[in-house]
């Protein structure tokens, strides 16, 4: 088993706290088989709230259990129990920040996509942006209380042993 650190990095103008808007949050990771070295060629879906079924354990489950296409072994990964992502901050504006930590059984993830809605909060007013999408690379918004834009631009990631 294999800890791996998520961290991500951003540009934030104005704004503090980027994290996933729910719970719910699909992951969209790049992944690859730690056997064969084999990348999936698409991004695979990850759900903190669904697990499934490892057919190599009895009764245990993970949130992604995947079958190499090239070697047909199967590997599993899991989000640490209890464990939420931790919002990146204005403190942290365009340096690695620590996000989350996934345990991963016979696979890596090698790339994340932040597609899906995120939140932040404005740095001088507080007010929440719930609807933050970042599948463009970017946003641009207007803090209607502070009378100023803000925006969250730059985004990338690297995965680490945790």
């Amino acid at each position: 088993m294999v800890r791996l650190l998520l961290s991500i990095k951003a540009e934030l103008e104005n704004v503090t706290d980027l994290e996933p808007a729910s719970d719910g949050f699909e992951y969209f990771f790049k992944v690859k088989c730690t056997s064969c070295n084999e990348e999936h060629p698409k991004m695979v879906s990850v759900n903190r709230l669904e697990e499934r079924e490892v057919t190599t354990g009895k009764g245990s489950t993970a949130h992604f259990v995947w079958r190499c296409g090239l070697c047909k072994r199967e590997s599993s990964a899991k989000f640490e129990p209890g464990e939420k992502p931790r919002p990146y901050s204005a403190d942290a504006n365009g340096q690695f920040a620590p996000f989350l930590t996934i345990d991963c059984r016979g696979l890596e993830f090698t790339g994340f996509d932040p597609r899906g809605i995120w939140k932040c909060v404005g740095v001088e007013s507080g007010t929440v942006f719930p609807e933050v999408d970042l599948e463009e690379g970017e946003w641009v918004d207007y803090d209607e209380k502070a009378s100023q834009p803000v925006g969250i631009s730059n985004f990338e990631c690297q995965w680490s042993r945790a």
